[in-house]
């Protein structure tokens, strides 16, 4: 599947996220937003601002720093019919919740024969390069993906992030919506000028399961997601100039995962790189490099990994920007596979 730059307004992500929401809310009174400032902070990441004063605090609500107790409410309200977006600040603190999110969140319609719905998002945050140490910084999509009963979304630009939150609020599962820090587009972070971009106005809907061909090539794929979908286009881009043509394959739902996507493309190209900011070891590196050997592809190389080592993520700058899948390891990667 290959998309183009739809028409609209420039947004950053985290309007793009905040736009979505108003639409549902106004659409459907059954649609409210929890969680730790996201009321008159308008979320730490910018992606509730404006709503308090839209919808006022019977929709928009702050909690307190008491996650298991604020995501079993959404839990509850979401089984008697409601609509909630709970938002979990950092994925790190999943730690506190995580009984709420997969023995209950995930389990409930399973455990009811199919009889119980649970018709909730629950965004996080997630990804490093801002020196926020070993317990803010991590993806952990991964982890999420391997425990069944969930949807995995994970936008990498503003449309992609207003689409797939449309879809998840209308999903009737449980969807978790995991956006990175590094694409939100908020000035006091790093500055990345594809965390801009066109956002159609109106309804806009990006189907949970779809990955998409961000840039066509011929000589290798660059299978990811997220943060690292703009620097494996940086990388791209400047290899291009030497006559290597890189496809950029983003991911944009863990689950379902769309393999025949990622089958597709390999098989043309012969040659696979993947490129994920969460831990390499039992990870979204090796599902992907899976999927392709089950499937007996013929490869012109031996796959490569780029991802996290298995070690926390150091708080020094210059240390953490040497475990992350930034620019110099993916490049190497790619040359490596090209032989």
């Amino acid at each position: 599947m290959t998309t183009t730059a739809p028409s609209g307004r420039r947004l950053n992500t985290s309007k793009a996220m905040a736009e979505a929401i108003a639409q549902e809310m106004r659409a459907n009174p059954e649609v409210f937003y929890m969680g730790e400032d996201v009321g008159s902070y308008g979320g730490i990441f910018g992606s509730t601002g404006g709503l308090l004063e839209e919808f006022g605090p019977e929709r928009i609500i702050d909690t307190p720093i008491s996650e298991t107790a604020f995501i079993g409410l959404g839990i509850g309200a979401a089984t008697e019919g409601m609509r909630p977006i709970v938002e979990l600040m950092f994925v790190d603190f999943m730690g506190v919740c995580l009984d709420q999110i997969y023995n209950h969140m995930a389990k409930i319609h399973f455990e009811s024969g199919g009889n119980v719905k649970v018709p909730m998002v629950l965004t996080t945050a997630v990804g490093g390069g801002y020196s926020d140490g070993a317990q803010h910084s991590q993806c952990l999509w991964g982890t999420f993906a391997h425990l069944p009963g969930m949807k995995i979304v994970v936008p990498s630009n503003p449309a992609d992030a207003k689409g797939l939150m449309t879809a998840a609020i209308r999903d009737d599962n449980p969807v978790v919506y995991m956006f990175h820090k590094g694409v939100m587009g908020l000035p006091w972070m790093a500055k990345n000028a594809r965390s801009i971009g066109v956002v159609p106005e109106g309804e806009h809907v990006v189907p949970i399961g779809k990955a998409a061909i961000v840039k066509q090539g011929s000589d290798v794929t660059v299978v990811t997601l997220s943060l690292s979908v703009h620097h494996a286009l940086d990388v791209a881009e400047q290899l291009e100039g030497e006559g290597i043509s890189v496809e950029v394959l983003d991911l944009r739902s863990l689950v379902p995962l769309d393999r025949e996507a990622i089958l597709e493309s390999v098989g043309r190209t012969g040659r696979l790189v993947v490129v994920d900011e969460d831990y390499q070891s039992f990870g979204l590196s090796g599902e992907v490099i899976a999927t392709v050997a089950e499937r007996g592809l013929a490869l012109k190389a031996a796959p490569s990994r780029v991802a996290m080592p298995d070690a926390p993520i150091p708080y020094a700058q210059v240390l953490e920007y040497a475990v992350l899948p930034r620019h110099e390891r993916i490049e190497a990667a790619i040359r490596e596979v090209m032989g």
